[in-house]
């Protein structure tokens, strides 16, 4: 059996297995799912064993692809059973970039530029902003929001497949559930089918901010992994189609989702406004992220971010600091937000319209690694900052 297939075959095993005793999905989505009955791993140390014999056998072939996906699979497994890597070594693993960071210059920048854009729709910039921006941008109930979904996106949809060349077709499945865990809204799916599922205990929406999630989720996700599965069905792929949330593809997949609607809709006010504000406050949570793995003391961390983002809660902030801090899925995945915000965001504002065409279009061909991304676009900046020192704040200024 082909090397890649072989590591296909056992991350299969590797989810069953996680799945039957309730640990964490290991399968994001399968660009090449099967109906084969998939027997479930032994244990993980079995599944850690298998991983390091193909990560070195694809040393020993030249596999690169093979040998990035069984590191980033080995790190984080490796952490799951207790081995506590340094954080700039974790990411570099698992999500293909370092954490070197941005400066405190850069992200207070980012803060003003959010500040102003919604002075000018009203919103004042303190303890009350996301309430304000919430009434602003018009409250729906789930139920609205789980059908309205599907709409929006239809109307976003053209402005995608220009922009990225894309002719894959996608199907979704959109449930509402509640489930004890961080996250508001999930996709995840195989082939050319997706599920999107609304977490009730934590999702709340508005107008805007589901046109936002929308592109996110839908064009971003579900269609952009429909579109490598179209390209894996045409071709003969060379990297492993099994994807997770701890390889070096998601700031990729979760930069792009984020940064859409200033390639979509770049006119649109109250949208321009919410993208700004996303940008810097994946920034903010990436100086969480930082800070909290070089050992700095929880009170001042939370202080910092409390001078950055007055509107947030200590029960959200301390949910940031425990999901980046220890939790061994969320410690290597959510960085992909903030290297993978920063440089489609930068993309999109500093590339030219040739670029921008190149880089969009490879990026719903096939996953891409950080590094694959830079070679499209030499002049953009380094994935995961350019070297900054921490610097935590204590004044309620951005």
């Amino acid at each position: 059996m082909r090397l890649r297939d072989q590591v296909e075959s056992l991350v299969r095993s590797w989810g069953a297995y996680e799945e039957a005793r309730g640990g964490r999905a290991v399968i994001d989505f399968d660009c090449a799912p099967t109906h084969e009955p998939v027997v479930p791993a032994a244990s993980r140390i079995d599944v850690h064993d298998q991983l390091t014999a193909l990560n070195q056998q694809a040393k020993v072939d030249g596999d690169s692809n093979v040998e990035l996906t069984t590191r980033a699979h080995l790190a984080y497994l490796s952490t799951v059973l207790g081995e506590r890597y340094d954080l700039d070594t974790y990411m570099r693993a698992t999500q293909g970039c370092g954490a070197a960071g941005w400066s405190e210059e850069y992200v207070s920048d980012l803060g003003e530029q959010a500040r102003a854009a919604y002075a000018d729709l009203g919103v004042s910039w303190g303890p009350k902003t996301a309430d304000e921006v919430f009434q602003l941008e018009t409250p729906m109930t789930i139920e609205r929001a789980a059908t309205q979904v599907l709409v929006l996106a239809d109307e976003a949809e053209p402005a995608v497949r220009r922009l990225t060349g894309t002719t894959a077709t996608y199907s979704v499945g959109v449930e509402v559930v509640d489930v004890d865990d961080y996250w508001a809204f999930w996709v995840d799916g195989a082939g050319h089918h997706a599920r999107l599922r609304f977490n009730k205990r934590n999702a709340v929406f508005s107008e805007d901010g589901l046109r936002f999630f929308a592109q996110h989720e839908l064009l971003g996700h579900a269609l952009q992994c429909s579109s490598f599965t179209q390209t894996a069905e045409n071709e003969d792929v060379d990297w492993v189609r099994t994807l997770t949330v701890h390889l070096p593809y998601q700031p990729l997949l979760e930069g792009l989702a984020t940064a859409w609607p200033i390639y979509t809709e770049p006119d649109n006010q109250p949208l321009m406004a919410k993208a700004k504000l996303n940008h810097y406050m994946h920034m903010v949570r990436g100086e969480v992220h930082r800070a909290i793995n070089a050992g700095f003391s929880v009170r001042d961390v939370a202080d910092h971010v409390l001078a950055r983002a007055p509107w947030l809660s200590l029960e959200q902030i301390g949910d940031l600091l425990s999901d980046r801090g220890t939790e061994p899925l969320l410690r290597s995945y959510l960085w992909s937000y903030t290297a993978g915000t920063d440089w489609f965001m930068r993309l999109g504002q500093d590339a030219d319209a040739e670029t921008i065409k190149k880089v969009l279009t490879e990026s719903y061909r096939r996953p891409l690694t950080p590094s694959e991304l830079a070679e499209l676009w030499p002049a953009g900046p380094p994935f995961g900052g350019d070297g900054a020192p921490i610097v935590l704040r204590r004044t309620s200024t951005s």
